[in-house]
């Protein structure tokens, strides 16, 4: 099974997002590119990542490079700050790499932020390119050309948009990744069919058997389509100037849960709960209707996602005073993606605070 989807940037082609079911054609798609053997590459990933993957992704690209690096950062958001991208700067310089030599995230989220931010930075720009290995990165973080580190208690406030030249996911590395981590990258699987496809949400609910046992061919049916949404969103708005915002449904709220829980809650799971909390909000305030947020909240449930935050630690309130930090604050007025209905989203400025606290007291059994 191998599946290719183009992406373009600006009207024009700019990578492919290949989806196979191991690393063996990643060498020859490098060379189709057009890198040399006499340039350099350095694979960036993390402690988790690397005594899986980086041996056999090492000695594919050795074949291939002059000389094939690694540099291996602590696992964990706690790390994708600007320190951790000043170390893989004082890597790159020691082994004296330039504008023609190429970058490598292997690994999650965290990595793919942090070695594009690197990428976007580094003598003012070195070509890198993505291979995710979490359900979440391989859908959603590896996509689109953001790139950044957190600084300070402010998340992902520090950035670029800087295209990948590549994506390439192998599959079976899922395989490896731990279930809590694969569910939490269903919550950006299913946020995908509620703000675009109505259909592939429901897909999404019926096929849940065959894809938390992680058969083949629904993951890379389930894979393709969220890289497909995201990709047409991403193409029309590549710098999140109206429509890429509606990416962000469940992510307001979600941010600021995952901040204050000191990111033991993961992403997916954080998103989740803000899902639930914008549904509701869509639901009292608009015309989502109530079936489809019992349904809603139904789903998230099978797939073992958190729908109601039980004992936190800490009070709609702060999470409402965190929501206040967020990057995509206007005008000092919060940026929130309600739904209109299932694969329907929009953004929009009008909610009160006081709303807003109604859809986060809603978390709280």
């Amino acid at each position: 099974m191998s599946c290719v989807i183009p992406v373009r940037y600006e009207g024009k082609p700019c990578y492919d997002i290949h989806l196979e079911q191991d690393f063996s054609k990643l060498s020859g798609l490098l060379r189709e590119l057009g890198y040399q053997k006499e340039r350099k590459v350095c694979i960036l990933t993390d402690t988790n990542v690397a005594p899986l993957y980086l041996d056999e992704v090492k000695k594919i690209l050795q074949e291939h490079f002059l000389l094939c690096t690694s540099h291996v950062i602590p696992a964990g958001e706690a790390y994708k700050n600007t320190d951790t991208v000043g170390s893989a700067y004082e890597h790159l310089i020691r082994e004296g790499f330039d504008r023609k030599d190429l970058l490598v995230a292997l690994g999650g989220g965290v990595v793919g932020d942090l070695t594009g931010f690197t990428a976007a930075t580094y003598l003012r720009g070195i070509d890198f390119v993505q291979i995710p290995t979490t359900l979440l990165s391989q859908v959603d973080s590896s996509i689109g050309g953001k790139t950044g580190v957190d600084f300070m208690q402010y998340k992902n406030m520090v950035g670029a948009f800087y295209m990948p030249r590549l994506v390439y996911m192998n599959l079976s590395v899922l395989a490896t990744l731990p279930r809590r981590q694969f569910l939490s990258g269903m919550g950006e699987i299913l946020k995908h069919g509620q703000i675009k496809d109505a259909s592939y949400f429901d897909w999404t609910a019926e096929a849940y058997e065959a894809i938390l046992a992680k058969q083949p061919e629904a993951l890379e049916k389930m894979i393709a389509e969220s890289c497909i949404i995201k990709r047409d969103v991403v193409e029309r708005d590549p710098k999140e100037e109206g429509e890429r915002a509606l990416l962000n449904f469940g992510h307001t709220v979600g941010h600021a849960i995952e901040k204050l829980s000191d990111f033991h809650l993961l992403h997916g799971e954080c998103v989740a709960l803000g899902m639930v909390a914008a549904a509701y909000l869509s639901c009292k305030y608009g015309s989502y209707g109530e079936e489809d947020f019992e349904r809603l909240v139904k789903v998230l449930s099978l797939y073992q996602l958190p729908v109601r935050l039980q004992q936190p630690g800490f009070s709609p309130e702060e999470i409402l005073a965190v929501t206040r930090l967020d990057k995509k604050m206007e005008s000092g007025k919060i940026k929130f993606i309600l739904l209109e209905k299932p694969g329907n989203a929009y953004i929009t400025r009008k909610l009160k605070e006081d709303e807003i606290l109604d859809g986060i007291r809603y978390l709280f059994p």
